[in-house]
């Protein structure tokens, strides 16, 4: 009986999850550019780290709205639009899953900015990127968002959180990947 439970909640979180990111799938070129480009500008302008790693960075992938779901076992799913020069020149998604502690749903966006094109690469590979394997990647919190620069910050990847919206509580294990989409 306790399996079946557990078999049942879980279906649910997958339909959850599923039905959550059906419209982000759908979402076209011009849709996604201007929503990625209106997220990086509104990140740059309220936070001035990532304002001056913009400067110098060789590109940001900006993941727009990112839906995550889950009870116990969870994922996370979202496309997004690499800027280079301030103008679209890929298409990624990203898609994680996570076990462990954890109930609810979220929405929310990230950045990351790639400070050397030998951490770009990475993301062209032909397997994806993994956060956690490869080139460095830096989650800059909040406070210290307000006290970085592009002269302190020396790693190669930088990512920034923003817009989250909804409840999701838990402590667990979690793993991504980006890949590019061919769209």
């Amino acid at each position: 009986m306790k399996n079946q439970i557990r078999s049942i909640l879980l279906l649910i979180a997958v339909l959850a999850f599923a039905g959550a990111t059906l419209p982000a799938s759908a979402q076209g070129r011009g849709a996604l550019d201007a929503d990625a480009t209106r997220a990086y500008n509104t990140l740059s302008a309220r936070v001035p780290a990532a304002k001056a790693l913009g400067k110098d960075a060789v590109a940001v992938l900006v993941f727009p709205k990112i839906t995550k779901a889950g009870f116990m076992v969870g994922g996370q799913f979202g496309e997004g639009a690499l800027l280079r020069g301030g103008r679209p020149a890929g298409y990624y998604q990203t898609a994680g899953g996570s076990y462990g502690l954890q109930a609810g749903a979220q929405q929310f966006g990230y950045a990351l900015f790639f400070m050397n094109e030998k951490a770009l690469s990475a993301l062209t590979a032909a397997d994806g990127f993994e956060i956690g394997v490869g080139p460095s990647v830096v989650v800059v919190d909040e406070g210290m968002g307000k006290s970085a620069t592009s002269v302190t910050m020396k790693d190669d990847v930088y990512a920034f959180i923003f817009g989250q919206k909804g409840l999701m509580a838990g402590i667990g294990l979690q793993g991504n990947k980006i890949t590019k989409l061919d769209k």
